[in-house]
């Protein structure tokens, strides 16, 4: 039962809509950084390279077997051409994520600052700000 009330509670709260919403935009995201890493930029650094197909790069473990046209055993291959193009989408995709998180909290302490005149600061606090204000003169009357 506590646990039923403890995910009502954080369900209500509204964590779990902005973690779906969250979760959402992510995979969006991750494809659109996933076609900007295939299309466009791993072409571009192979053609640096010198004509490199980052996609077709791999070792073959062990060659197929085929018999009579037909394959019998697939080859064994190690596609590390594919792991570099993936590597590289995880980069961006950190370093962009790195890049939100880092403004989101320069607008998080922005907003808590209580000298910043232009951040309308809540009722309750300004309250509580005055009371401290009031014990502060209380205290050194």
């Amino acid at each position: 039962m506590k646990i039923l009330k403890e995910f009502k509670e954080f369900a209500v709260k509204g964590n779990m809509f902005d973690m779906a919403i969250g979760i959402i935009i992510g995979t969006a995201f991750s494809k659109i950084v996933t076609s900007l890493v295939n299309d466009l930029f791993m072409p571009l650094l192979g053609s640096i390279l010198g004509n490199v197909n980052f996609k077709a790069l791999k070792i073959v473990l062990k060659n197929e077997v085929e018999k009579d046209g037909v394959i019998i055993q697939p080859a064994i291959e190690m596609t590390y051409g594919n792991f570099i193009q993936t590597g590289i989408d995880f980069l961006i995709i950190a370093v962009c994520i790195f890049l939100v998180i880092k403004g989101l909290n320069r607008l998080r302490t922005k907003s808590e600052d209580e000298t910043n005149p232009k951040v309308a600061t809540p009722k309750d606090i300004e309250l509580l700000a005055e009371i401290r204000d009031l014990l502060k003169q209380q205290n050194n009357s």
